[in-house]
């Protein structure tokens, strides 16, 4: 994320409380749970940025744990989360998304098994490098399975979420190159408050 360790550390806790409330509001709807628990995954994600801030950067245990989270569990998660949660007549079209998730995360789990991934502070930045090959390749495949499977899910709330991620996207892209996915992860964090609301909507009634 930008600015520092410190605003790191209080997105972090501020969004895995969100994501405490998203879980227990899904706790009567277990279809939901996965796509209600990402808030929590995603304030962690932040929580270990932080430490990854505290040690400069580097290929430490923080820089791998981020990038692990960042990289194929995303890609996987977030598809499959959405088959869950998507009504029945969205379902066959959202395998596409789900099959280009699990092909990236196979992808990325063995280039971080075989490569070493760095994080640098640059400014107000961090800038994460895994040297992948074929890599608009792997990053298409990336955004089919997380945004296009919000964008495909027949959801308002979550095309809604959708939308707004692939907004955070672009724009991190335009103005963090080199920092892309730390800055786009970050987006993403905030704007899974929407997937509270999201939950909310969906809770059945006592």
């Amino acid at each position: 994320m930008c600015w520092s360790a410190t605003a790191d550390l209080v997105a972090g806790a501020g969004i895995m409380a969100v994501g405490a409330v998203s879980v227990t509001l899904a706790a009567r709807n277990p279809r939901d749970l996965p796509l209600a628990a990402l808030p929590l995954l995603l304030g962690a994600h932040q929580i270990i940025e932080a430490a990854v801030w505290h040690g400069d950067g580097g290929t430490g245990p923080a820089t791998v744990a981020w990038a692990v989270i960042a990289l194929p569990l995303l890609a996987l998660w977030v598809p499959a989360a959405v088959l869950c949660a998507a009504p029945p007549s969205a379902r066959r079209r959202l395998l596409v998304p789900l099959a280009a998730g699990v092909a990236t995360a196979a992808v990325l789990a063995y280039a971080l098994a075989t490569r070493t991934v760095t994080a640098e502070i640059r400014g107000h930045t961090v800038g994460y490098s895994l040297g992948l090959p074929q890599a608009q390749l792997v990053v298409a495949g990336y955004l089919l399975a997380t945004i296009g499977s919000l964008l495909l899910s027949g959801d308002r709330g979550l095309v809604l979420f959708g939308v707004l991620v692939a907004v955070g996207a672009a724009v991190s892209f335009a103005l963090w190159r080199q920092e892309y996915v730390s800055t786009w992860c970050a987006f993403a964090a905030v704007c899974s408050v929407v997937l509270t609301l999201w939950v909310r909507r969906r809770r059945p009634p006592r």
